[in-house]
């Protein structure tokens, strides 16, 4: 089982920092949110979570079709923060 600081390709917590970053600051941008570094990690590393749970009940695996950890973690991560952003914009235009 993969811990927190893990996103399952074996980088580690500095992987999983720089990952979730970038993957939420793609995230960010494709969305046209401006949430900052602190936020964009979160949102990166929750990213992954929710993608990586996505391809496992789609059957994808993602390590087969990408040789090498990165790209296909970031692309996981990026889904999944894309996703969760949309989540959030939803739940507080309907609260406002």
């Amino acid at each position: 089982m993969n811990n927190l600081m893990d996103l399952g390709g074996g980088v580690g917590w500095l992987g999983t920092l720089v990952i979730g970053g970038l993957a939420g600051w793609i995230a960010e941008k494709l969305t046209k949110s401006e949430m900052g570094l602190f936020l964009n990690i979160i949102t990166g590393i929750i990213g992954a979570y929710i993608g990586g749970f996505l391809a496992n009940a789609m059957g994808l695996q993602l390590g087969e079709i990408f040789q090498g950890w990165f790209l296909g973690n970031l692309i996981v991560s990026v889904i999944g923060a894309v996703i969760l952003i949309i989540i959030v914009k939803l739940v507080r235009n309907r609260s406002a």
